[in-house]
């Protein structure tokens, strides 16, 4: 039995664990000493992380800890004098929930719960309860489900309030209780398979809106970065929309979309996506690859990043990594991805102006501040650059024979004026990128190949 006066522990106070392994150490180490080295985020910035995370979904911190894990234990993962150390705080601090910024399995987390007569989540059920929260729309909802019970599986918690009882049993062999967990398990399945059919469903869906974008000459530029760079800011600047943008990580989870046009007057479609993170459950990486791919789909990537975050590289990194993992290699970074090094307005005067200068002359990095408007005209400017390429304008006229070519004019080049003549031809005004001005000469014939002016970017 419980004694009553841990019962009553308050389960919305909490205290957070950053495990720190040994053979993590040494892991780290010998990848710095390898020839691309990939920077490591400190162990109190990965406290201060996780302390953020937990504050996402309204718990009260008391303490954070940073715990030196020797020999992880199969059964624990921590020491048992650590372990009596924590108990202790738990009741100096009545909390009622213990956050581990590490994967446990489901063995560890039921000892460790036994152990301090406490809730115990690790990170990836930490980033499920938010995601939980934030998802508004249907496929976000439908996502976040999916991945959670994948999550449960092994572990017969958390949603379904029938399986919490299961985790009071004595524990016997056979019998009645064998019989319940495997229903629980077949229910939890049948579940995730009539997810999976439903969210299958929003991948075709996807499918079909994408095959429509791509017959409007819209190019889409797609927003990613560590959750908490400023991606929704940046996104409500540009496009004067009212996406929720606070202090918080992952404030937003559904993908934005909104048109907004570019300074020479094209129209291009920005899109907001969700968040990355260090080590992002396999459950949410897998359940959202249809609100992933909508990145792939993009001709421009901007990838932002908080300048003002000393752990800004580190983050750059598991972004990259995440980018890597979705199928846009090296090289294609280099063609499609826009380093957005925002919130510069946060740093000091003499960094800002460093930063500035580093990023002065080159047009795959722009110093910007979303929330002062600092850089974005630049941005702008480049986005434009990027996505139209070397334009040219140019005066034709479609002869009445072939005016099924005027659909593919207002789908491949950007129509400035149009006049329909008396013979029944019309006459474009248009600018179109040289291959573009090619494949139309080919269309229209010998002789029918547009006029071109130089134009400026």
């Amino acid at each position: 039995m419980i004694p009553e006066t841990e019962r009553h522990r308050d389960d919305m106070r909490a205290i957070v664990i950053v495990p720190v392994l040994k053979q993590g150490r040494t892991a780290r180490s010998a990848q710095a000493d390898s020839s691309t080295p990939s920077p490591q985020r400190s162990d109190e910035a990965r406290l201060e992380e996780a302390i953020g995370l937990a504050r996402a979904i309204d718990l009260t911190i008391v303490q954070g800890l940073i715990v030196p894990v020797a020999q992880p234990k199969p059964a624990t993962l921590m020491g048992s004098g650590k372990i009596e150390e924590i108990k202790a705080l738990l009741d100096e601090h009545d909390a009622g929930l213990v956050i581990i910024d590490h994967p446990l399995t489901p063995v560890q987390q039921r000892n460790l719960e036994k152990e301090w007569n406490a809730k115990v989540i690790d990170r990836t059920g930490l980033i499920l309860e938010i995601f939980g929260r934030r998802a508004s729309t249907k496929e976000g909802t439908l996502q976040v489900d999916l991945a959670h019970l994948n999550y449960q599986k092994g572990r017969l918690v958390r949603s379904w309030t029938h399986l919490e009882r299961q985790r009071g049993g004595a524990g016997f062999m056979g019998g009645p209780g064998e019989t319940q967990i495997e229903a629980d398990r077949r229910l939890l399945q049948d579940r995730i398979v009539k997810l999976e059919r439903e969210l299958e469903q929003v991948v075709r869906t996807r499918q079909l809106h994408r095959a429509k974008r791509r017959k409007v000459p819209h190019p889409i530029v797609a927003l990613v970065g560590y959750t908490n760079a400023g991606k929704s800011t940046l996104f409500n600047r540009i496009t004067g929309a009212g996406v929720l943008a606070e202090d918080m990580l992952f404030a937003t989870l559904d993908p934005t979309l909104r048109r907004m046009k570019l300074p020479h007057g094209r129209t291009v479609i920005l899109s907001d996506t969700v968040g990355f993170i260090s080590n992002l459950p396999t459950h949410l990486v897998a359940a959202f690859r249809a609100t992933l791919e909508e990145v792939l789909e993009a001709d421009l990537i901007l990838h932002v990043r908080d300048m003002s975050d000393p752990d800004n590289a580190a983050q750059s990194g598991d972004v990259l990594r995440i980018l890597t993992d979705l199928g846009i290699d090296e090289k294609e970074r280099e063609k499609r991805i826009i380093e957005v090094w925002n919130k510069i307005d946060r740093l000091d005067p003499e960094a800002h102006d460093a930063l500035i200068e580093r990023a002065h002359g080159r047009d795959d990095i722009m110093a910007v501040s979303a929330v002062s408007g600092e850089g974005v005209e630049p941005l702008m400017e480049e986005i434009s650059r990027r996505l139209s390429g070397v334009l040219t304008e140019a005066t034709i006229t479609i002869p009445a024979d072939k005016l099924a070519l005027v659909s593919w004019v207002y789908e491949n080049a950007i129509v400035d004026g149009r006049e329909d003549l008396e013979d029944g031809a019309v006459e474009l005004d248009v600018r179109l990128s040289d291959g573009q001005a090619v494949e139309l000469e080919r269309k229209l014939g010998i002789g029918q190949a547009p006029q071109k002016e130089d134009w400026e970017r």
